[in-house]
């Protein structure tokens, strides 16, 4: 798989355009700046079988979890902003969830702030 680095920062790109940081991969903000921690919750529809839920659900009372009735499977996401976490930032994170981190035909999202 070719690597490749973008000029003047400290990313590298696969060849399938996945961005990858050369070190921690946290973003530099300066000392005293605010940030807002917004979370993005992505379930899948409740119409949407999910196999990996009804697995773990089954295999609950076998280790020795009684009265669980079903489990479903899902993702968080933290996201970390410059700013305060007003209206727009959120709009923004919602943009984010419904472009990048679910697929809107499955799975819905809730963004809030931590």
């Amino acid at each position: 798989m070719f690597i490749g680095r973008l000029r003047g920062c400290g990313r590298v790109v696969d060849c399938h355009g996945a961005v990858r940081f050369r070190s921690s991969g946290k973003a530099q903000i300066s000392e005293g700046a605010v940030v807002a921690r917004v979370v993005v919750d992505v379930m899948l529809k409740p119409e949407i079988l999910d196999p990996q839920g009804q697995a773990i659900a089954r295999k609950l009372p076998q280790l020795g979890y009684e009265g669980v009735v079903a489990v479903r499977q899902g993702k968080r996401f933290e996201v970390e902003l410059e700013g305060d976490a007003d209206e727009a930032a959120l709009e923004r994170v919602g943009k984010i969830a419904e472009t990048l981190l679910a697929n809107p035909v499955i799975e819905n999202y809730e963004v809030h702030v931590l």
